[in-house]
Order: structure tokens, then sequence, then C-alpha cells
């Protein structure tokens, strides 16, 4: 007997073309009813509701992961270079071509997806809901474990996202606020950034990085009632439809915890937001208990948002203040390498303005409406 499937194969390949047209450029997608729909002029607001119309399609012709393959080899592998091969687990990637005219939100395995120039990862927890679970009698619930993936892996994830989610211009300081402020937030992309933790970041309410953001149109700062007794800074999310869908607030609170301490370290305190946008991506980059790595040139250029001579400098001045122990560049094979002292990070650490971090357990770094961490 010939076992016939005729469900229809589900698409992982989903594109947007942008066509320049007088009022503003015209977004074309292939796979919706609408022809066509014109959006406002100014890169600001045209990267959301591209980034948000792939998201939907991907949440929509959702599919197991186990059935999911690489479409980049599908295709004959023409979105990259010639590497050894495909390998590694199948991520969600989001690659920009054309100068920023065309779209593209695919599967493919780890090795395609660093090959591709102009593309990020994007978290695949942020496009997924859990299934439900049993719920069990309340004296044989065991206490929760941490989830998978671990704090270095989503704020690596996170970072790769941004480089593709915000426009190139933005600083590191805005790049360091924004993995806060998605890590931070809650489902409906709210959040709540107290004073203490404010100090962290170096920044205060109203400051340049806010305001870069602002114009971004990536968040929205709510103004807060002098009543509350909270100072701090609230806002809102305007790219929540991929950042904020993620199950796991606990550990996103965990992993922009881990974030701050890994930038707030002694040798860090007199260096610049780059320096410090380097460091938390090179940390990022290492496997648990490892002080070597390696990460290709361009895609570490291209994830703090540098050419490669302000990177080369960066990582000298990291290198020159004790947070880097050496590092080099392999003209051969366009890698850089790097090694951490023998020392890692202090965990329990102090703000770089004197002040102690928060407690990972805090309710403000969960957002209005987290539980907080036991």
């Amino acid at each position: 007997m010939r076992l016939c499937a005729t469900g229809r194969p589900v698409r992982r390949t989903w594109t947007v073309e942008l066509r320049p047209q007088r009022g503003g450029p015209v977004m074309a997608c292939p796979d919706c009813p609408m022809a066509s729909r014109r959006l406002p002029l100014g890169t600001a607001a045209v990267r959301p509701a591209v980034v948000g119309h792939l998201a939907a399609h991907a949440r929509s012709d959702a599919l197991p992961a186990h059935l999911r393959t690489c479409q980049c080899h599908a295709r004959g592998c023409h979105w990259h270079p010639r590497h050894r091969g495909c390998s590694g687990p199948i991520l969600l990637v989001l690659t920009c071509e054309r100068g920023g005219r065309l779209w593209r939100l695919t599967d493919a395995c780890t090795a395609c997806a660093h090959a591709t120039a102009h593309s990020a990862i994007v978290p695949e927890s942020t496009l997924t809901t859990p299934s439900p679970l049993p719920r069990l009698p309340r004296r044989r619930r065991r206490r929760r474990e941490p989830r998978e993936p671990g704090s270095a892996v989503r704020v690596r994830e996170m970072l790769s996202y941004l480089a593709a989610a915000l426009p190139p211009p933005t600083t590191a300081s805005a790049r360091l606020l924004a993995v806060q402020c998605a890590l931070r937030s809650n489902s409906p992309g709210r959040l709540w950034i107290p004073t203490g933790l404010l100090k962290g970041l170096r920044m205060g309410p109203g400051s340049a990085p806010w305001q870069e953001l602002e114009q971004a149109r990536w968040l929205r700062c709510l103004p807060t009632a002098p009543s509350s007794g909270r100072p701090g800074v609230a806002a809102q999310l305007l790219d929540a439809t991929i950042l904020t869908q993620a199950p796991g607030l606990r550990d996103r609170a965990r992993a922009a915890d881990w974030a701050l301490r890994a930038t707030s370290h002694a040798s860090l305190r007199g260096q610049q937001a780059p320096a410090r946008l380097v460091t938390l991506t090179l940390h990022a980059h290492l496997s648990p208990g490892d002080v070597d790595g390696v990460l290709e040139a361009d895609r570490l250029a291209h994830v703090c948002a540098m050419t490669s001579s302000t990177l080369h400098a960066v990582l000298n001045s990291i290198a020159a203040a004790g947070a880097l122990a050496s590092w080099a560049h392999d003209p051969a094979t366009e890698d850089i390498t790097w090694s951490l002292p023998c020392h890692q990070p202090d965990r329990q650490g102090a703000c770089p303005d004197g002040g102690q971090i928060p407690a990972r357990g805090d309710r403000d770094l969960q957002g209005p409406t987290a539980t907080p961490a036991r």
C-alpha cells in the first residue's frame, strides 16, 4: 500500500519588496491577497512595518521543529558564498538585500545563516507559543529550572536581531539600552526601568539613547504618575510582535541581568559605550566555561554596527584596559580570536557609578506584571 500525503506543504520563506513610489515606498508581498501597501517615508517607519509583516507570516505558517529544513540549501544556496556545507540547528534568519529594497525571513541551518551577509538570527522563542502543560497538584510541583537557551544564547540572539531591526547609525549606548528593554519587557511589550538600573546603564530619563530609540520608532516612552512613588522610565515596545512574545519572563530577566553584569566589570569603568557593547558581544559568543573564542570579523562588526578600523581600535582599547587578555585578526580566515583574562567578570559586582546592581529577583527588573523569581 502506498501512502499519500494530501496536506499542503508549509512554506518557510517569506519575502517583502519595497518599491519606491511618489509619496512613500510601497510594500509588496507575493503571499498576501493585498497587492501592495503604502508606507510612510523614512527608514525608521519602514523597518517595523516590514519586520512585523514577515513575523505575521512566520506565526501563521508555523511548523514543528523536527519538520523544518534549510530553505537556503533547498534553493541551491544562492543567498551566500560557498562554504563547507549545511550543518547545525535550523534557525530563523532575517536578511536585507538590494540596499534595503528586499527583505527575507526564512529557515536556514546555522552554517548558512552565518555565511549570509546582511542577516540576523531571530530568536526562536519570539514567534512560538509553548503548549500548555497539565496542572499538577500544588504539593507535587517542583521548583522551576531555568529554560534553554541560557543567558548568553538569549543575549547573542538579541544582539543579532537588533543589528537588523535598528537603523545602522544607532549608537552603541542605544543598542545596549535596547537589549535591556527587549529582555525586561513583558508579553504586551511594556517595560519599567527603575532609577537604580538606569544608573548602572549610565543613562537617565530623556537621555540621548532613549531619544534615538524613539526616533527609530522602536519604542515609545510613557508618562509616569508622580503619585506612583516609583522613579524610573516606563516604555512600550513598538516592535513587540517580534521581541516580546517569548515565554519565560524570568529567564529573559536573568539574561538581561547577565548582560548588565558582563558590562559592569571594574576594567570597563573608564570605557565608553562601544567598548562595553563589543565586550558584551564577545562574552555572548563564548560557550559556558570557555575563555577563548573565535568569530568572523565581518559578523562581529555587523552586530556591533562598526567599521573594521573602528572595531580594531575598540578591541585594542579593551585589551589595554585589561578586559581582554589578547586578541588577533587572521587575514587568511577573516576571523577574530580573543582570550579573556583568568578572572571572570564579577557576578556580584557594583554598578559603574558606585551603586549596587539590583538583585535578580527584583520585581522592577521583570516588568510591571511579572512575578518575582524565587
